[in-house]
């Protein structure tokens, strides 16, 4: 799901979103009292800045958390992370699965215009729009011609998506998807007005009064790098279900800042980080989440140390996971492949239970490989290397990574911490050597991270290639043979790590302070982590 790290079905892959690992849904469910006033404001901080709010050009994990409170799709996911219908009242597949038909609820945009099936036309269209540059526009290649349109070889008509009238969409698949449905609830296919877009062009997206919403919220404020303020929509069609009159989410890099707020009474739920998280463990207050996430080195496989196999095995058979998943106290676990252990498919099937041999920490083999590989590639002396990484709690991880590579390997590198924003503009141009990163699933299946690996995909930031790879992949986004697909994908995901495309490092966790009063606020597994449609305070006195 998105650089910054970051469903289900009815019929046919409705399996997928029930064996999903369950989201937390925090505080008991009770009866909500008081309705959305002055005492339903819910102080709460984010790690970083949004890199845009147009869901074309959303890449990032708080992005999708922000869209999918100010924005809603096709389908959103409940507090159970099973998909409800959200803008579409109803939905018809045809017998072969391929046609999904969708009818659409009266609803209005923040502005009182009523939300249209063009909407969702139009929206989708622009992302894949080349011109538009959409980072995540892979994500609609399920729809028929979506892939070609965006790689310049149909027009937007051939695209398998068509407002038939205004209630009216109908979507025509590629093949039968065993996630598609799931895919509706994620920001990428919310909804776009063409006016709005038009009228603000670039500018969309980028500050409250240059974008229109459709969501349990309105983006009341959004003061970059500090502060982004949501407010109760008062033309959402489901808004006699939302309580909270306002939701302040504080831009908060460094998680001490946070804690001092929450014990102050300032803040109701903030991200504890290693140095914070043994003082509060025992707390009621402990809020532990684990998703769906892994965390790895990406290497630019154009920088002449870095190409070489060798090489970047050594750097990864150096990383001690189990000693750095000690030292974050923040649920993380080790990882050694790229697809983390929560990711299930059809016939309630965890990925994990094929054997793909991962990397593992091994200092006497990584000294032998580094020695072979240097010899390979002509080096004689090692060079500095450098690692882009947040400018947030994370970059813990990414200076125990550079003490353990020059402690074992002798490599000496530079921590480099970024901006969110900053960081993936690096990441895309190529403008770096090693970085850390990080990837949510954006929907239940393995597909949702072994497809960013693919040759031609933009977030492949290394730039990484394997014929056999792409190959493999490829067969599994249209095989309707669930079983021989999973095979397919683990084959091609043991690919890519006997390569050391890239070093996973961390299957992600999460762990937070939340005042008891503070209920019913989701966070999913997949998707888009956080949900605030359901959320209320329930006896907060300041």
């Amino acid at each position: 799901m998105g650089k910054g790290f970051k469903v289900g079905f009815i019929g046919l892959g409705l399996s997928l979103m029930l064996s999903a690992c369950s989201g937390v849904n925090s505080g008991t469910t009770g009866e909500q009292n008081g309705g959305a006033d002055a005492k339903q404001v819910l102080e709460m901080s984010i790690a970083s800045e949004p890199n845009s709010l147009d869901p074309s050009k959303a890449v990032d994990t708080v992005a999708f958390d922000i869209l999918n409170n100010i924005d809603e799709g096709l389908f959103r996911l409940n507090e159970d992370n099973r998909p409800e219908e959200a803008i579409a009242s109803k939905m018809e597949i045809s017998p072969d699965k391929k046609v999904y038909t969708f009818t659409l609820r009266d609803a209005e945009w923040s502005d009182g215009k009523p939300i249209t099936a063009k909407d969702f036309e139009y929206s989708w269209k622009r992302t894949l729009n080349p011109k538009t540059a959409s980072e995540y526009s892979y994500i609609l290649y399920a729809i028929k011609n979506a892939e070609a349109y965006n790689k310049g070889k149909k027009s937007a008509k051939d695209v398998g998506v068509k407002a038939v009238d205004d209630k009216t969409l109908r979507v025509e698949l590629k093949n039968p998807s065993p996630f598609f449905q799931g895919l509706t609830a994620f920001p990428v296919f919310f909804p776009e007005r063409k006016d709005i877009v038009e009228k603000h062009g670039n500018k969309y997206g980028t500050e409250p009064d240059k974008m229109v919403t459709n969501g349990p919220f309105s983006l009341s404020e959004w003061q970059h790098e500090q502060k982004v303020q949501l407010k109760k929509s008062m033309t959402y069609w489901d808004r006699s279900g939302v309580e909270l009159a306002t939701a302040n989410m504080s831009i908060m890099k460094d998680t001490a800042t946070g804690v001092n707020l929450y014990n102050t009474g300032k803040a109701d739920i903030t991200q504890l980080d290693a140095a914070l998280s043994d003082a509060f463990k025992k707390s009621a207050e402990f809020t532990p989440f684990t998703g769906a996430v892994s965390q790895y080195i990406s290497f630019n496989s154009d920088n002449k140390f870095l190409a070489n196999t060798k090489i970047r095995k050594a750097i990864s058979y150096a990383i001690d996971r189990d000693t750095l998943a000690k030292l974050l106290k923040d649920g993380s676990k080790p990882a050694t492949t790229f697809v983390p252990p929560t990711i299930t498919g059809t016939d309630n099937e965890n990925f994990r239970k094929y054997d793909t041999q991962g990397q593992i920490y091994n200092p006497t083999e990584a000294k032998r490989l580094l020695k072979e590989g240097m010899k390979e590639a002509g080096y004689t002396s090692k060079p500095k290397l450098s690692m882009l990484s947040y400018d947030d709690y994370r970059k813990q991880a990414a200076i125990f990574i550079q003490e353990q590579l020059n402690t074992i390997l002798g490599i000496d590198v530079e921590v480099n911490p970024q901006p969110l924003k900053q960081k993936s503009a690096r990441e895309t141009s190529g403008d770096f050597e090693m970085s850390l990163m990080g990837w949510g699933a954006d929907y239940n299946d393995p597909m949702t991270f072994l497809d960013t690996m693919l040759s031609d995909n933009p977030f492949n930031t290394g730039n990484w290639k394997n014929k056999e790879y792409d190959s493999l992949i490829k067969k599994s986004q249209t095989n309707p043979h669930f079983k021989k697909r999973f095979k397919d994908m683990a084959k091609a995901e043991g690919i890519m790590l006997q390569d050391a495309a890239i070093a996973p490092v961390l299957y992600g966790g999460k762990v937070f302070l939340q005042k008891q009063y503070v209920k019913d606020i989701v966070r999913h597994p997949v998707g888009a982590e956080l949900s605030l449609k359901w959320a209320y305070l329930d006896g907060k006195t300041k």
